[in-house]
């Protein structure tokens, strides 16, 4: 055990990168705006208004993005401090040492492959919202979903692509996120474009906030204010590949927090389109329909159903670019736990060409392609057991960062946040809050038994590898 703790501390404390530096400032970017820009601008703003109203959920999005904003500059300054591979692996490890910086590491990956899953089953899913006959070959019933051959195959078939895609290299797998990321922010300013000409104000009447007084208009705020992180989640795939990144220390930490900026801006402006062209009355209708309000929105806004699926094409892509983002930072996070002797060593193997963790990369993409067999409701199980392991390692990072801080003064520091007990205590808080919110029952967030015994079995496999 001795042996085995003075390794870590001799490859924490400085390796040489086996990794090529291949990302950009652009890549990074799209790299971690891509994985915040999922499926749900397409498939949830309609739920978001109807909880906070049209300027109330944007307005809630705002709140929800100043909570991450204050994670994300913690984020900023331990990732130009220390741009190695692994992110909350290293920040956690430096300043709470293996047990601690296992804990955190274990709880990220956790929430990344929950991530990855999920997208396994949502793709195929989404697929017959545009093709209404594409379910084919019943198989069976699992959780109350039905299972069918057609859905397995292309979920299985695309999550094998982006391991491939993976493997072949991080820059073969920026350029997939660049074309992506390119089409859902098209269809998205097409959306906004089209609200601001053909939209109306009026249809924005009784539906600005939800509430009878402004007590229940704040309170309907703050509850989309809550939920909004959830949806803001993907900015630390960054820290994980910043031995890959080709951009200096202090730029990372900017580009990190520019991506979420962009990414609150992105969903505020989505919500106040949909609001602009529908009423509140078509956005009940629509909820209650397809549940796509926002491809409905875009279908009134150009008054052709065909730009429908415009708006679902753009939906599918968000679905690969979390996914392409969590593949990339998973796979980061094991081959630096793997360095570090705290998982097997086998996952730290780099590819001999492409210089990616290979085994680490295979192991992810093979659990994704079995999610499809275990249902969409079990999924969704595994991607709320992930958000949990998500916020907890924020929580931690954040606690890094002030342990690091009173530890090291004199660390050098490329990105230095200013008034860091402010930031630092604000982002403990946040991120502290988000966790209780799994934890507690009856806030809106809380896991039920099955996450529990999801997150339950991932802790009793860490702890064996502990």
């Amino acid at each position: 055990m001795r042996r085995i703790c003075a390794e870590q501390e001799a490859f924490m404390n400085q390796k040489k990168s086996e990794f090529d530096k291949v990302f950009s400032a652009w890549d990074i970017l799209v790299i971690a705006f891509g994985a915040m820009i999922g499926w749900g601008w397409v498939v949830s703003s309609g739920g978001w208004i109807q909880k906070g109203g049209v300027i109330g959920a944007a307005l809630g999005f705002a709140i929800g993005g100043i909570m991450i904003f204050f994670v994300g500059l913690t984020y900023a300054e331990l990732t130009a401090a220390m741009p190695q591979c692994g992110g909350e692996h290293v920040f956690s490890y430096r300043a709470m040492g293996s047990t601690g910086s296992f804990i955190c590491t274990w709880a990220i990956v956790l929430g990344y492959v929950g991530v990855a899953c999920f997208e396994a089953c949502a793709l195929p899913t989404i697929l017959t919202y545009l093709w209404p006959g594409f379910l084919k070959g019943y198989l069976y019933t699992i959780a109350g979903f039905d299972v069918y051959a057609s859905w397995l195959i292309v979920g299985i078939a695309v999550a094998f692509v982006i391991m491939l895609i993976n493997i072949m290299g991080a820059k073969t797998a920026a350029i997939l996120q660049t074309i992506l990321t390119c089409i859902i922010g098209g269809s998205g300013i097409l959306l906004i474009a089209a609200s601001v000409i053909n939209g109306s104000v009026d249809n924005l009447n009784g539906q600005m906030f939800i509430g009878s007084n402004a007590s229940a208009s704040i309170k309907a705020v703050i509850g989309v204010a809550v939920l909004s992180p959830f949806y803001l989640i993907g900015f630390d795939v960054i820290p994980q590949a910043a031995e890959e990144i080709n951009v200096p220390p202090k730029k990372i930490g900017k580009m990190m927090i520019l991506s979420v900026v962009l990414a609150v801006v992105f969903y505020a402006f989505v919500i106040v389109a949909v609001g602009l062209v529908l009423d509140a009355d078509a956005i009940k209708a629509s909820q209650a329909g397809s549940g796509l309000v926002t491809a409905d929105a875009m279908a009134v806004a150009f008054k052709t159903p065909v730009m429908a699926k415009v708006i679902i094409v753009g939906g599918m892509c968000g679905i690969v670019t979390s996914w392409n983002s969590f593949m990339l930072g998973g796979s980061r996070a094991m081959y630096s736990m793997a360095e570090s002797y705290m998982i097997p060593k086998v996952f730290a193997k780099l590819h001999p060409k492409h210089k990616t963790p290979v085994n680490s990369l295979i192991l992810i993409g093979v659990i994704t392609m079995a999610a499809p067999f275990a249902g969409r409701e079990m999924m969704v199980w595994i991607c709320d057991a992930g958000n949990f392991g998500c916020c907890l390692a924020y929580c931690m990072v954040s606690i890094s960062f002030l342990i690091l801080r009173k530890k090291e003064p004199d660390m050098p520091r490329p990105y230095k946040v200013p008034a860091y007990k402010f930031v630092g205590g604000m982002a403990v808080l946040m991120s502290g809050l988000m966790v209780l919110m799994y934890c507690i029952p009856g806030t809106g967030g809380s896991l039920i038994l099955p996450e529990w015994a999801m997150v339950g079995t991932w802790s009793v496999l860490g702890v064996v590898f502990l």
